[in-house]
Protein backbone atom coordinates (compact mmCIF):
# COMPACT_ATOMS: atom_id res chain seq x y z
CA UNK A 1 0.00 0.00 0.00
CA UNK A 2 1.27 3.57 -0.63
CA UNK A 3 2.42 5.48 2.43
CA UNK A 4 -0.23 8.16 1.73
CA UNK A 5 -3.76 7.81 0.35
CA UNK A 6 -4.01 10.65 -2.18
CA UNK A 7 -7.12 12.40 -3.48
CA UNK A 8 -8.07 11.58 -7.07
CA UNK A 9 -7.18 15.12 -8.15
CA UNK A 10 -3.63 14.66 -6.85
CA UNK A 11 -3.30 11.24 -8.53
CA UNK A 12 -4.35 12.79 -11.83
CA UNK A 13 -1.77 15.58 -11.36
CA UNK A 14 1.02 13.05 -10.64
CA UNK A 15 0.25 11.18 -13.88
CA UNK A 16 -0.04 14.40 -15.89
CA UNK A 17 3.29 15.82 -14.67
CA UNK A 18 5.06 12.51 -15.29
CA UNK A 19 3.68 12.47 -18.81
CA UNK A 20 5.20 15.96 -19.32
CA UNK A 21 8.62 14.72 -18.30
CA UNK A 22 8.96 15.94 -14.69
CA UNK A 23 11.14 13.93 -12.32
CA UNK A 24 9.61 12.14 -9.35
CA UNK A 25 11.30 14.58 -6.99
CA UNK A 26 9.91 17.60 -8.87
CA UNK A 27 6.42 16.05 -8.91
CA UNK A 28 6.68 15.44 -5.15
CA UNK A 29 7.47 19.13 -4.54
CA UNK A 30 4.61 20.34 -6.76
CA UNK A 31 2.04 17.96 -5.25
CA UNK A 32 3.43 18.33 -1.71
CA UNK A 33 3.80 14.61 -1.15
CA UNK A 34 6.79 12.38 -0.46
CA UNK A 35 9.07 11.22 -3.26
CA UNK A 36 8.46 7.58 -2.39
CA UNK A 37 4.67 8.08 -2.62
CA UNK A 38 5.03 9.46 -6.15
CA UNK A 39 7.10 6.43 -7.13
CA UNK A 40 4.59 4.02 -5.63
CA UNK A 41 1.61 5.62 -7.38
CA UNK A 42 3.39 5.61 -10.72
CA UNK A 43 4.19 1.94 -10.24
CA UNK A 44 0.57 1.19 -9.26
CA UNK A 45 -0.65 3.03 -12.37
CA UNK A 46 1.76 1.08 -14.58
CA UNK A 47 0.58 -2.26 -13.11
CA UNK A 48 -3.03 -1.24 -13.65
CA UNK A 49 -2.36 -0.16 -17.25
CA UNK A 50 -3.20 3.47 -16.49
CA UNK A 51 -1.45 6.41 -18.15
CA UNK A 52 -2.12 10.03 -18.96
CA UNK A 53 -4.59 11.15 -20.13
CA UNK A 54 -7.00 9.12 -18.04
CA UNK A 55 -10.36 8.21 -19.61
CA UNK A 56 -12.88 11.01 -19.05
CA UNK A 57 -15.57 8.58 -17.91
CA UNK A 58 -13.30 6.93 -15.32
CA UNK A 59 -15.10 7.29 -11.98
CA UNK A 60 -13.32 7.88 -8.71
CA UNK A 61 -14.35 4.51 -7.22
CA UNK A 62 -13.17 2.63 -10.31
CA UNK A 63 -9.81 4.46 -10.30
CA UNK A 64 -9.16 3.49 -6.69
CA UNK A 65 -10.17 -0.10 -7.36
CA UNK A 66 -7.77 -0.40 -10.29
CA UNK A 67 -4.90 1.20 -8.43
CA UNK A 68 -5.23 -0.82 -5.24
CA UNK A 69 -5.67 -4.32 -6.57
CA UNK A 70 -3.99 -6.59 -4.07
CA UNK A 71 -1.46 -9.14 -5.29
CA UNK A 72 -3.01 -12.40 -6.32
CA UNK A 73 -6.46 -10.97 -7.04
CA UNK A 74 -8.17 -11.97 -10.21
CA UNK A 75 -8.72 -9.68 -13.13
CA UNK A 76 -12.50 -10.17 -13.13
CA UNK A 77 -14.58 -7.00 -13.46
CA UNK A 78 -14.13 -5.09 -10.22
CA UNK A 79 -17.74 -3.94 -10.10
CA UNK A 80 -18.75 -7.58 -9.62
CA UNK A 81 -16.46 -7.90 -6.59
CA UNK A 82 -17.53 -4.68 -4.86
CA UNK A 83 -20.06 -5.28 -2.07
CA UNK A 84 -23.33 -3.39 -1.70
CA UNK A 85 -22.09 -0.67 0.64
CA UNK A 86 -25.64 0.39 1.57
CA UNK A 87 -26.30 -3.18 2.71
CA UNK A 88 -23.00 -3.18 4.64
CA UNK A 89 -24.10 0.05 6.31
CA UNK A 90 -27.46 -1.44 7.34
CA UNK A 91 -25.86 -4.63 8.64
CA UNK A 92 -23.41 -2.64 10.77
CA UNK A 93 -26.36 -1.07 12.57
CA UNK A 94 -27.36 -4.47 13.94
CA UNK A 95 -26.19 -5.28 17.44
CA UNK A 96 -23.01 -7.38 17.55
CA UNK A 97 -22.16 -6.93 13.84
CA UNK A 98 -18.66 -5.60 13.10
CA UNK A 99 -16.90 -4.52 9.92
CA UNK A 100 -14.47 -7.42 10.30
CA UNK A 101 -17.34 -9.95 10.39
CA UNK A 102 -18.89 -8.45 7.25
CA UNK A 103 -15.53 -8.58 5.47
CA UNK A 104 -15.11 -12.24 6.40
CA UNK A 105 -18.57 -13.04 5.03
CA UNK A 106 -17.77 -11.04 1.90
CA UNK A 107 -14.50 -12.95 1.29
CA UNK A 108 -16.28 -16.28 1.69
CA UNK A 109 -18.42 -15.33 -1.29
CA UNK A 110 -15.61 -13.46 -3.12
CA UNK A 111 -12.26 -15.18 -2.42
CA UNK A 112 -10.52 -12.78 -4.82
CA UNK A 113 -12.26 -9.69 -3.40
CA UNK A 114 -10.95 -6.81 -1.29
CA UNK A 115 -8.50 -7.37 1.51
CA UNK A 116 -9.56 -6.35 5.01
CA UNK A 117 -7.84 -2.95 4.86
CA UNK A 118 -9.24 -2.12 1.42
CA UNK A 119 -12.69 -3.24 2.47
CA UNK A 120 -12.63 -0.84 5.42
CA UNK A 121 -11.22 2.06 3.42
CA UNK A 122 -13.75 1.71 0.61
CA UNK A 123 -16.60 1.56 3.13
CA UNK A 124 -15.36 4.67 4.91
CA UNK A 125 -15.23 6.58 1.62
CA UNK A 126 -18.79 5.46 0.81
CA UNK A 127 -19.92 6.38 4.31
CA UNK A 128 -18.38 9.83 4.08
CA UNK A 129 -19.93 10.49 0.68
CA UNK A 130 -23.42 9.36 1.73
CA UNK A 131 -23.71 10.33 5.39
CA UNK A 132 -21.34 13.31 5.78
CA UNK A 133 -19.64 11.60 8.69
CA UNK A 134 -16.75 9.21 9.24
CA UNK A 135 -18.47 7.63 12.24
CA UNK A 136 -19.75 4.08 12.04
CA UNK A 137 -23.55 3.78 12.07
CA UNK A 138 -25.46 3.63 15.34
CA UNK A 139 -26.53 0.28 16.70
CA UNK A 140 -30.23 -0.51 16.55
CA UNK A 141 -32.15 0.38 19.72
CA UNK A 142 -29.13 2.00 21.33
CA UNK A 143 -29.88 5.74 21.26
CA UNK A 144 -32.65 8.29 21.04
CA UNK A 145 -31.72 11.87 20.19
CA UNK A 146 -34.07 14.73 21.10
CA UNK A 147 -34.23 18.42 20.28
CA UNK A 148 -36.58 21.29 19.44
CA UNK A 149 -36.93 22.51 15.87
CA UNK A 150 -35.81 26.02 15.08
CA UNK A 151 -39.10 26.66 13.29
CA UNK A 152 -42.27 27.23 15.28
CA UNK A 153 -45.90 26.76 14.31
CA UNK A 154 -48.37 29.67 14.71
CA UNK A 155 -51.52 28.81 16.66
CA UNK A 156 -54.44 31.26 16.46
CA UNK A 157 -56.65 31.87 19.47
CA UNK A 158 -60.16 31.59 17.98
CA UNK A 159 -61.64 33.96 20.59
CA UNK A 160 -59.08 36.78 20.59
CA UNK A 161 -57.28 36.27 17.30
CA UNK A 162 -53.91 36.33 19.10
CA UNK A 163 -51.15 34.21 17.56
CA UNK A 164 -48.89 32.07 19.77
CA UNK A 165 -45.80 30.36 18.41
CA UNK A 166 -45.95 26.68 19.35
CA UNK A 167 -42.76 24.63 19.73
CA UNK A 168 -41.93 21.49 17.75
CA UNK A 169 -40.40 18.61 19.74
CA UNK A 170 -38.41 16.09 17.68
CA UNK A 171 -37.05 12.66 18.68
CA UNK A 172 -35.17 10.24 16.42
CA UNK A 173 -33.68 6.75 16.59
CA UNK A 174 -30.32 7.29 14.78
CA UNK A 175 -29.88 3.69 13.55
CA UNK A 176 -32.97 3.92 11.33
CA UNK A 177 -33.52 7.70 11.34
CA UNK A 178 -37.12 6.97 12.39
CA UNK A 179 -38.69 10.26 13.56
CA UNK A 180 -41.26 11.30 16.14
CA UNK A 181 -42.52 14.89 16.34
CA UNK A 182 -45.22 16.74 18.26
CA UNK A 183 -46.44 20.31 18.74
CA UNK A 184 -46.09 21.75 22.26
CA UNK A 185 -47.13 25.08 23.81
CA UNK A 186 -43.63 25.82 25.13
CA UNK A 187 -40.25 24.36 26.00
CA UNK A 188 -41.07 24.25 29.70
CA UNK A 189 -40.02 21.20 31.68
CA UNK A 190 -43.47 19.59 31.83
CA UNK A 191 -43.80 19.66 28.01
CA UNK A 192 -40.16 18.64 27.44
CA UNK A 193 -40.51 15.52 29.59
CA UNK A 194 -43.97 14.79 28.23
CA UNK A 195 -42.46 14.70 24.73
CA UNK A 196 -40.00 12.04 25.88
CA UNK A 197 -42.77 9.89 27.39
CA UNK A 198 -44.90 10.08 24.24
CA UNK A 199 -41.79 9.49 22.10
CA UNK A 200 -41.05 6.23 23.93
CA UNK A 201 -44.67 5.17 23.40
CA UNK A 202 -44.49 6.07 19.68
CA UNK A 203 -41.32 4.00 19.23
CA UNK A 204 -42.82 1.17 21.27
CA UNK A 205 -39.81 0.74 23.54
CA UNK A 206 -36.87 2.32 25.35
CA UNK A 207 -33.29 2.63 24.05
CA UNK A 208 -30.17 2.44 26.23
CA UNK A 209 -29.03 6.04 25.76
CA UNK A 210 -30.86 9.36 25.61
CA UNK A 211 -28.95 12.20 23.98
CA UNK A 212 -30.53 15.67 24.42
CA UNK A 213 -29.15 19.08 23.66
CA UNK A 214 -27.97 21.15 26.64
CA UNK A 215 -31.45 22.64 26.95
CA UNK A 216 -32.08 24.33 30.31
CA UNK A 217 -35.27 22.32 30.77
CA UNK A 218 -33.27 19.10 30.85
CA UNK A 219 -29.71 20.02 31.83
CA UNK A 220 -29.39 22.16 34.95
CA UNK A 221 -25.64 22.80 34.64
CA UNK A 222 -24.00 22.14 31.23
CA UNK A 223 -20.55 20.59 31.52
CA UNK A 224 -18.46 18.76 28.95
CA UNK A 225 -17.72 15.83 31.22
CA UNK A 226 -20.35 15.77 34.02
CA UNK A 227 -23.45 17.80 33.09
CA UNK A 228 -25.91 18.13 35.98
CA UNK A 229 -29.42 17.05 35.02
CA UNK A 230 -32.62 18.68 36.16
CA UNK A 231 -33.96 16.53 39.07
CA UNK A 232 -37.17 15.75 37.19
CA UNK A 233 -35.18 14.73 34.10
CA UNK A 234 -32.97 12.52 36.26
CA UNK A 235 -36.08 10.93 37.74
CA UNK A 236 -37.42 10.19 34.25
CA UNK A 237 -34.09 8.57 33.34
CA UNK A 238 -34.24 6.36 36.43
CA UNK A 239 -37.87 5.42 35.75
CA UNK A 240 -37.00 4.20 32.25
CA UNK A 241 -33.54 2.94 33.28
CA UNK A 242 -31.93 4.98 30.52
CA UNK A 243 -28.58 6.77 30.49
CA UNK A 244 -28.75 10.50 29.65
CA UNK A 245 -25.66 11.72 27.78
CA UNK A 246 -26.22 15.37 26.77
CA UNK A 247 -24.49 16.62 23.65
CA UNK A 248 -21.46 18.76 24.31
CA UNK A 249 -21.91 22.51 24.00
CA UNK A 250 -21.35 23.68 20.41
CA UNK A 251 -20.81 20.09 19.20
CA UNK A 252 -23.70 19.51 16.74
CA UNK A 253 -22.14 16.23 15.52
CA UNK A 254 -22.84 14.74 18.95
CA UNK A 255 -26.50 14.66 17.90
CA UNK A 256 -26.13 14.79 14.12
CA UNK A 257 -29.20 12.59 13.61
CA UNK A 258 -31.40 14.98 15.58
CA UNK A 259 -30.04 17.97 13.64
CA UNK A 260 -30.76 16.22 10.33
CA UNK A 261 -34.19 15.04 11.50
CA UNK A 262 -35.13 18.56 12.58
CA UNK A 263 -34.31 19.77 9.06
CA UNK A 264 -36.44 17.02 7.54
CA UNK A 265 -39.36 17.81 9.87
CA UNK A 266 -39.11 21.50 8.97
CA UNK A 267 -38.96 20.69 5.25
CA UNK A 268 -41.53 17.90 4.93
CA UNK A 269 -43.87 18.44 7.90
CA UNK A 270 -43.91 22.11 8.90
CA UNK A 271 -43.35 23.83 5.55
CA UNK A 272 -46.44 22.21 3.93
CA UNK A 273 -48.55 23.75 6.72
CA UNK A 274 -47.19 27.29 6.28
CA UNK A 275 -50.40 28.61 4.67
CA UNK A 276 -52.83 26.70 6.86
CA UNK A 277 -54.57 28.32 9.85
CA UNK A 278 -54.46 26.21 13.00
CA UNK A 279 -56.56 27.05 16.05
CA UNK A 280 -55.40 24.60 18.74
CA UNK A 281 -52.52 22.33 19.68
CA UNK A 282 -54.73 19.31 19.14
CA UNK A 283 -55.58 20.43 15.61
CA UNK A 284 -51.88 21.09 14.93
CA UNK A 285 -50.84 17.61 16.10
CA UNK A 286 -53.56 16.02 13.99
CA UNK A 287 -52.33 18.02 11.00
CA UNK A 288 -48.71 16.89 11.27
CA UNK A 289 -49.53 13.18 11.84
CA UNK A 290 -50.05 12.18 8.16
CA UNK A 291 -47.10 14.33 7.04
CA UNK A 292 -44.84 12.67 9.62
CA UNK A 293 -46.04 9.23 8.55
CA UNK A 294 -45.28 10.06 4.91
CA UNK A 295 -41.78 11.24 5.85
CA UNK A 296 -41.07 8.00 7.71
CA UNK A 297 -42.39 5.93 4.79
CA UNK A 298 -40.41 7.85 2.16
CA UNK A 299 -37.49 5.90 0.70
CA UNK A 300 -34.04 7.26 1.52
CA UNK A 301 -32.14 7.25 -1.77
CA UNK A 302 -28.70 6.46 -0.35
CA UNK A 303 -29.99 3.43 1.59
CA UNK A 304 -32.77 2.22 -0.67
CA UNK A 305 -35.21 1.78 2.22
CA UNK A 306 -37.59 3.97 4.21
CA UNK A 307 -37.13 5.00 7.83
CA UNK A 308 -40.10 2.82 8.78
CA UNK A 309 -38.59 -0.24 7.10
CA UNK A 310 -35.23 0.31 8.80
CA UNK A 311 -36.98 0.90 12.14
CA UNK A 312 -38.74 -2.47 11.89
CA UNK A 313 -35.48 -4.12 10.84
CA UNK A 314 -32.99 -2.47 13.20
CA UNK A 315 -34.55 -0.58 16.10
CA UNK A 316 -37.82 -2.28 16.96
CA UNK A 317 -36.27 -5.70 17.75
CA UNK A 318 -33.54 -4.12 19.91
CA UNK A 319 -35.57 -1.66 22.02
CA UNK A 320 -36.21 -2.58 25.64
CA UNK A 321 -39.88 -2.93 26.67
CA UNK A 322 -41.77 0.01 28.15
CA UNK A 323 -42.36 -0.06 31.93
CA UNK A 324 -45.81 -1.00 33.20
CA UNK A 325 -46.66 2.65 33.88
CA UNK A 326 -45.34 5.75 32.11
CA UNK A 327 -43.34 8.33 34.02
CA UNK A 328 -45.51 10.77 35.97
CA UNK A 329 -44.21 14.32 35.85
CA UNK A 330 -43.19 15.76 39.21
CA UNK A 331 -41.76 19.11 40.32
CA UNK A 332 -38.84 19.24 42.76
CA UNK A 333 -38.45 22.30 44.96
CA UNK A 334 -36.62 23.35 48.13
CA UNK A 335 -38.57 24.85 51.05
CA UNK A 336 -37.96 26.01 54.62
CA UNK A 337 -40.19 24.76 57.42
CA UNK A 338 -42.03 27.62 59.15
CA UNK A 339 -42.42 28.05 62.91
CA UNK A 340 -45.80 26.33 62.70
CA UNK A 341 -44.13 23.19 61.18
CA UNK A 342 -45.74 23.74 57.76
CA UNK A 343 -44.24 24.37 54.34
CA UNK A 344 -46.08 26.27 51.63
CA UNK A 345 -46.38 25.01 48.06
CA UNK A 346 -48.44 26.90 45.48
CA UNK A 347 -50.43 28.70 48.17
CA UNK A 348 -51.36 25.63 50.24
CA UNK A 349 -49.81 24.67 53.59
CA UNK A 350 -48.57 21.13 54.33
CA UNK A 351 -47.37 19.87 57.70
CA UNK A 352 -44.06 18.16 58.49
CA UNK A 353 -42.79 16.78 61.82
CA UNK A 354 -42.48 19.72 64.23
CA UNK A 355 -38.84 18.78 64.96
CA UNK A 356 -37.94 20.14 61.50
CA UNK A 357 -38.93 23.74 62.25
CA UNK A 358 -36.63 26.22 60.43
CA UNK A 359 -34.87 23.43 58.51
CA UNK A 360 -34.57 22.98 54.75
CA UNK A 361 -36.61 20.21 53.13
CA UNK A 362 -37.11 18.98 49.56
CA UNK A 363 -40.56 18.84 47.94
CA UNK A 364 -41.61 16.41 45.21
CA UNK A 365 -45.02 17.35 43.83
CA UNK A 366 -46.72 15.12 41.27
CA UNK A 367 -50.21 15.62 39.89
CA UNK A 368 -51.95 13.99 42.86
CA UNK A 369 -49.34 13.64 45.61
CA UNK A 370 -46.90 15.81 47.53
CA UNK A 371 -43.90 14.19 49.21
CA UNK A 372 -41.47 15.95 51.55
CA UNK A 373 -37.89 14.77 52.08
CA UNK A 374 -35.23 15.71 54.63
CA UNK A 375 -31.67 14.63 53.86
CA UNK A 376 -33.03 12.18 51.30
CA UNK A 377 -35.53 10.52 53.68
CA UNK A 378 -39.25 10.95 53.18
CA UNK A 379 -40.69 12.64 56.29
CA UNK A 380 -44.22 13.47 55.11
CA UNK A 381 -46.69 12.70 52.35
CA UNK A 382 -49.94 14.51 51.55
CA UNK A 383 -52.62 14.45 48.91
CA UNK A 384 -51.86 17.45 46.73
CA UNK A 385 -54.40 20.24 47.14
CA UNK A 386 -55.12 23.12 44.74
CA UNK A 387 -57.07 25.08 47.40
CA UNK A 388 -55.26 28.31 48.28
CA UNK A 389 -54.80 29.34 51.87
CA UNK A 390 -55.85 26.03 53.39
CA UNK A 391 -53.86 23.65 55.58
CA UNK A 392 -53.16 19.94 55.28
CA UNK A 393 -52.07 18.96 58.79
CA UNK A 394 -51.36 15.50 60.19
CA UNK A 395 -51.78 15.00 63.94
CA UNK A 396 -48.50 13.10 64.32
CA UNK A 397 -46.59 16.12 63.01
CA UNK A 398 -47.83 18.41 65.81
CA UNK A 399 -46.16 18.95 69.20
CA UNK A 400 -48.19 17.56 72.10
CA UNK A 401 -49.55 20.92 73.26
CA UNK A 402 -50.85 21.72 69.72
CA UNK A 403 -52.55 18.46 68.81
CA UNK A 404 -55.86 19.34 70.37
CA UNK A 405 -56.03 22.31 68.00
CA UNK A 406 -56.23 20.04 64.97
CA UNK A 407 -60.01 19.76 65.09
CA UNK A 408 -60.56 23.07 66.83
CA UNK A 409 -62.25 26.08 65.29
CA UNK A 410 -62.00 29.83 65.92
CA UNK A 411 -63.96 29.46 69.19
CA UNK A 412 -61.03 27.70 70.86
CA UNK A 413 -58.63 30.55 70.01
CA UNK A 414 -61.22 33.06 71.22
CA UNK A 415 -61.49 31.26 74.57
CA UNK A 416 -57.69 31.21 74.98
CA UNK A 417 -57.50 34.94 74.22
CA UNK A 418 -60.20 35.72 76.83
CA UNK A 419 -58.00 34.07 79.47
CA UNK A 420 -55.37 36.74 78.75
CA UNK A 421 -57.72 39.73 78.81
CA UNK A 422 -60.49 41.64 77.01
CA UNK A 423 -58.15 43.57 74.68
CA UNK A 424 -56.49 40.33 73.52
CA UNK A 425 -59.91 38.74 73.02
CA UNK A 426 -61.03 41.71 70.91
CA UNK A 427 -57.77 41.51 68.93
CA UNK A 428 -58.36 37.80 68.18
CA UNK A 429 -61.97 38.45 67.14
CA UNK A 430 -60.87 40.94 64.48
CA UNK A 431 -57.87 38.80 63.48
CA UNK A 432 -60.00 35.70 62.80
CA UNK A 433 -62.45 37.74 60.68
CA UNK A 434 -59.69 39.50 58.71
CA UNK A 435 -58.76 36.45 56.60
CA UNK A 436 -60.71 35.01 53.70
CA UNK A 437 -60.78 31.76 55.63
CA UNK A 438 -60.47 31.66 59.45
CA UNK A 439 -57.99 28.78 59.13
CA UNK A 440 -55.54 31.17 57.49
CA UNK A 441 -55.34 33.03 60.82
CA UNK A 442 -54.76 29.92 62.95
CA UNK A 443 -50.97 29.93 62.55
CA UNK A 444 -50.89 33.63 63.52
CA UNK A 445 -53.05 32.94 66.59
CA UNK A 446 -50.78 30.07 67.64
CA UNK A 447 -47.74 32.32 67.36
CA UNK A 448 -49.34 35.06 69.47
CA UNK A 449 -50.36 32.52 72.12
CA UNK A 450 -46.74 31.33 72.26
CA UNK A 451 -45.68 34.95 72.87
CA UNK A 452 -48.27 35.21 75.65
CA UNK A 453 -46.56 32.31 77.44
CA UNK A 454 -43.31 34.30 77.52
CA UNK A 455 -44.70 37.71 78.54
CA UNK A 456 -46.98 38.99 81.28
CA UNK A 457 -50.64 39.11 80.36
CA UNK A 458 -50.72 42.80 81.26
CA UNK A 459 -48.20 43.59 78.57
CA UNK A 460 -50.10 41.51 76.01
CA UNK A 461 -53.19 43.55 76.86
CA UNK A 462 -51.31 46.82 76.30
CA UNK A 463 -49.93 45.63 72.97
CA UNK A 464 -53.30 44.41 71.66
CA UNK A 465 -54.98 47.62 72.74
CA UNK A 466 -52.41 49.66 70.79
CA UNK A 467 -52.37 47.53 67.62
CA UNK A 468 -56.07 46.94 67.13
CA UNK A 469 -57.08 50.51 66.12
CA UNK A 470 -54.27 50.55 63.55
CA UNK A 471 -55.47 47.18 62.20
CA UNK A 472 -51.99 45.69 62.60
CA UNK A 473 -52.96 42.04 62.73
CA UNK A 474 -49.90 39.83 62.49
CA UNK A 475 -47.52 37.84 64.65
CA UNK A 476 -44.65 40.13 63.63
CA UNK A 477 -46.60 43.23 64.68
CA UNK A 478 -47.29 41.78 68.15
CA UNK A 479 -43.70 40.64 68.63
CA UNK A 480 -42.24 43.99 67.54
CA UNK A 481 -44.60 45.97 69.83
CA UNK A 482 -43.69 43.73 72.80
CA UNK A 483 -40.01 44.47 72.16
CA UNK A 484 -40.66 48.26 72.02
CA UNK A 485 -42.72 48.03 75.17
CA UNK A 486 -39.88 46.31 76.99
CA UNK A 487 -37.70 49.40 76.39
CA UNK A 488 -40.22 51.94 77.76
CA UNK A 489 -41.63 49.98 80.74
CA UNK A 490 -39.66 48.86 83.81
CA UNK A 491 -38.61 45.24 83.99
CA UNK A 492 -41.25 42.80 85.11
CA UNK A 493 -40.86 42.05 88.87
CA UNK A 494 -39.57 38.66 89.90
CA UNK A 495 -42.15 36.36 91.45
CA UNK A 496 -42.10 36.08 95.27
CA UNK A 497 -40.57 32.76 96.31
CA UNK A 498 -38.83 31.46 99.43
CA UNK A 499 -35.73 30.53 97.44
CA UNK A 500 -35.31 34.04 95.99
CA UNK A 501 -32.67 35.98 97.99
CA UNK A 502 -33.35 39.62 98.86
CA UNK A 503 -30.83 42.48 98.76
CA UNK A 504 -30.14 42.11 102.52
CA UNK A 505 -28.57 38.70 101.78
CA UNK A 506 -25.56 40.40 100.20
CA UNK A 507 -24.79 42.82 103.13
Amino acid sequence: MPQERLPVRTIREVLRLKNEGFSNRAIARVCQVSNSTVGEYLEKAKQAGLSWPLPEDLEEETLYQRLFLEKGTSAQPLALRAPDWAEVHRELAKRGVSLRLLWQEYREKNPDGYGKTQFGEHYQRWNQAHTNTMRLPHKGGEEMEVDYAGMTLPIINPETGEIAQAQVFVAVLPASSYIYAEIQPSQELVHWLGGHVRGFEFFGGVPKILRPDNLKSGVKTPNRYEPELNPSYQELAEHYQIAVLPARVRRPKDKASAENSVQNVERWVLAPLRNRSLFSLGEANRAIAPLLAALNQKEMQHLGKSRLELYKELDQPALRPLPERPYEFAIWKNAKVSIDYHIVFEGHYYSVPHTLVRQEVRIRASEGMLQIFHHGTQVAIHVRSKTLGRFSTRAEHMPAHHRFVLNADGNWFQQEAEKIGPHTAAYFTVLLKSRAFPQQAYRTCLGILDLARKHAHARMEIVCERLLPAHLLSYKDVKAELERLAVTLPAEPLPVHENVRGQSYYH
